[in-house]
């Protein structure tokens, strides 16, 4: 009774989602296009011509969002489920944090990219402590792959939870970025712990 319960609200609050509607209207995937494309506007991460890893990336409104700002560039996106095509962009199905996936990343590039992206989140267990603390696990991860294969003007977005990773994330971002920054999207329900980092040039 009580998931039936949770499943119905959740439904409801679907519906009064502007942000859902407007996602249906503009044929994305998903309505977290909007935190995205806040961060662009505030931040300045999309330009033409560039590189960019869309990691975690189902069901894809990320890379549609990147794939029609990103002109003459290339765009790789993975995640563990299978997602349908998107125009101008290189799907492999896998797991980002398996070194054999990270060579195929590699090779499809050839060299180091602008853009690594990651929405990643865990399916939520319900207990919010612990759903920070995998969450937090999958940005350091994401971070450390960023390091690796971002040019030296590369820049790094994930999400991240407010918990007691909160401040190891943003202080290794610290270490291997020269400017890093905190933002939470108005499209970021109110009630979500989500917030996104958002980080620029290698040290």
């Amino acid at each position: 009774m009580k998931k039936n319960k949770i499943s119905k609200n959740w439904i409801n609050k679907q519906h009064r989602d502007v942000y859902v509607r407007q996602s249906k209207i503009e044929g994305y995937r998903s309505r977290a296009v909007y935190k995205l494309q806040e961060i662009d506007s505030k931040f300045k991460i999309f330009k033409n011509g560039i590189s960019v890893i869309d990691l975690g990336a189902a069901p894809g409104s990320w890379s549609q969002f990147a794939s029609k700002y990103v002109k003459n560039g290339k765009i790789l996106s993975i995640d563990l489920n299978e997602m349908e095509k998107i125009d101008k962009t290189f799907q492999i199905r896998g797991d980002f944090t398996d070194g054999k996936y990270q060579s195929m990343i590699k090779e499809y590039f050839g060299k180091k990219v602008d853009i690594v992206l990651s929405d990643m989140a865990v399916n939520t267990t319900g207990n919010k402590s612990i759903d920070s603390i995998v969450t937090g696990e999958l940005c350091i991860q994401a971070m450390n792959f960023a390091k690796e294969i971002l040019n030296t003007k590369g820049k790094f977005v994930a999400k991240i939870f407010m918990g007691s990773t909160f401040n190891e994330i943003v202080s290794q971002a610290k270490k291997y970025f020269k400017e890093t920054n905190v933002f939470k999207p108005q499209a970021s329900r109110k009630d979500s712990k989500e917030s996104f980092i958002i980080c620029k040039i290698l040290r």
